[in-house]
């Protein structure tokens, strides 16, 4: 269908134009006065080009586009060489609660008389299995980063900008 600027002007037409009218007032293209003029005239307009001339000296902008084109729909790998080598926040975590037990363990042990050092059967397996899951967990992540840079990385997708997503569009 082609353009007809007499075609009248729906209520979303008016809400599109204020929304895009707050938006130039933002960027400072327009003054509160010049802007409160405007949001009036496109509330009370009756047709598609009352509405366009309110815009007609005001470059285009699309309400649809995200605030950063760098966000992807997936979470992007940590950067942290931390995180890499298995040292996150569950890691910590974990850690931390063995020696916590531990550290009860053996105060308890020191009030009760010191003897048998029987909290070293808490700490020791508790202890090893720990650590030889850290172990594995660090040497399977370099593992797999390692085989990800070596095979070629996989292209980063992106939300769609603009109207690619917009159903009978076309692309």
């Amino acid at each position: 269908m082609a353009y007809d600027p007499d075609i009248r002007a729906s209520d979303a037409d008016r809400d599109r134009t204020a929304s895009l009218l707050r938006e130039h007032l933002s960027a400072g293209r327009l003054t509160p006065e010049e802007f409160n003029e405007r949001l009036d005239r496109a509330f009370s307009a009756k047709t598609v080009g009352e509405i366009d001339a309110l815009l007609k000296d005001l470059p285009g902008i699309d309400l649809y586009r995200l605030p950063d084109a760098a966000l992807t729909r997936y979470p992007r790998q940590a950067k942290d060489n931390r995180q890499r080598r298995g040292h996150g926040r569950a890691w910590r975590a974990a850690w931390g609660a063995w020696f916590t037990v531990v550290l009860i363990c053996f105060v308890v042990w020191g009030l009760t008389g010191h003897g048998y050092v029987w909290p070293l059967w808490v700490a020791g397996p508790w202890g090893a299995v720990l650590a030889g899951s850290w172990v594995t967990a660090s040497a399977l992540r370099s593992d797999t980063s390692r085989r990800s840079l070596t095979d070629g990385r996989q292209e980063q997708r992106r939300l769609p900008s603009g109207d690619e997503d917009l159903p009978g569009r076309p692309r």
